[in-house]
């Protein structure tokens, strides 16, 4: 079967011919289930090697495969879609939610890798409940129903839990805080946060970033004068050249956009093996600085499938 389908992944325009026999010769529901071994990227470009493959290709019992497992448990019936193609599209491009409105669910189109997002309500967030230092809003660009919205701390805690056994195996996730600076925003250029991610009851991965996003925006320049022969005509006149820095590695420690509008923050990555079945935990706390600080609003932390690797 392994040949088979490394055979069909590394077919050119045409199916490849043994002797008289051709793969395309093989029965349909034979190809179909070769291709589901494959990935839904696979199985996208084997459907333009012939008319049969293409049959083939976008047939229930291929789509079906890619499809998380259990997922008619999950999936409401309000979700009406012509074939099983249709439905993994819509978890790819629609996050669905789950556990009461405190997850989502969404597919990574490319390998059907399953990638999730802790909403607010489902992390621990301390002095989440007193109203003076945090509030509950909803606001339309949020996939969940309420937001955490920062009033002012000088104790900032958030953590979140996630069983292994729903992420995908042989798989490494990236977690992100997702998260939207407010008009007025204040304190997180002071102190950098720390983050982590890792198994529940070790140290994890742990690093330091900024949640300040317009610091994160002036760290892509740095101002160096231009100099002129001899003289330094910038300091003459008073000006100043903004030249891009060269330190890659430390783009990852500052808010980046995101394409729904929202910020996030890489908080650390674990490779899942398959192998355990304990918890993964996040957080983001900035508890050593002293000082208060207001004005992010929190929208959860998702795991990702690292698509690089």
């Amino acid at each position: 079967m392994k040949s088979v389908v490394s055979e069909m992944r590394a077919g050119g325009a045409a199916p490849r011919r043994c002797g008289n026999f051709q793969l395309s010769d093989l029965p349909q529901d034979c190809i179909a289930a070769v291709i589901s071994f494959t990935s839904p990227r696979d199985a996208c470009r084997l459907s333009l090697v012939s008319t049969t493959f293409k049959s083939a290709s976008e047939s229930d019992a291929v789509w079906e495969s890619f499809l998380p497992s259990g997922y008619q448990t999950f999936i409401p019936s309000s979700l009406c879609c012509s074939s099983k193609k249709q439905l993994y599209l819509s978890l790819c491009e629609n996050p669905l939610l789950i556990d009461g409105g405190r997850k989502s669910l969404q597919l990574e189109r490319g390998s059907g890798k399953k990638l999730y997002m802790l909403s607010a309500r489902d992390l621990s967030i301390v002095w989440g409940d007193t109203p003076t230092y945090w509030r509950w809003i909803s606001i339309p660009e949020s996939r969940f129903e309420e937001v955490a919205e920062l009033i002012n701390v000088c104790w900032f805690e958030i953590r979140g839990k996630i069983a292994i056994s729903i992420l995908s195996p042989m798989t490494q996730y990236k977690a992100y805080l997702v998260f939207k600076p407010t008009t007025g925003a204040y304190g997180f250029d002071y102190q950098p946060a720390e983050v982590s991610f890792g198994l529940v009851g070790t140290e994890g991965c742990k690093r330091t970033v900024c949640l300040d996003a317009d610091r994160g925006l002036r760290q892509h320049y740095q101002i160096l004068p231009r100099r002129i022969g001899i003289f330094n005509r910038s300091r003459f006149l008073g000006l100043q050249t903004p030249v891009p820095t060269t330190a890659a590695s430390d783009d990852d420690q500052y808010p980046k956009a995101r394409g729904d509008g929202w910020l996030e923050i890489e908080l650390g990555e674990f490779f899942n093996d398959g192998c355990n079945d304990g918890e993964l935990e996040m957080s983001v706390l900035e508890v050593k600085g002293g000082n208060w600080k207001g004005g992010l609003i929190v929208q959860g932390i998702e795991l990702r499938p690292n698509l690089c690797n």
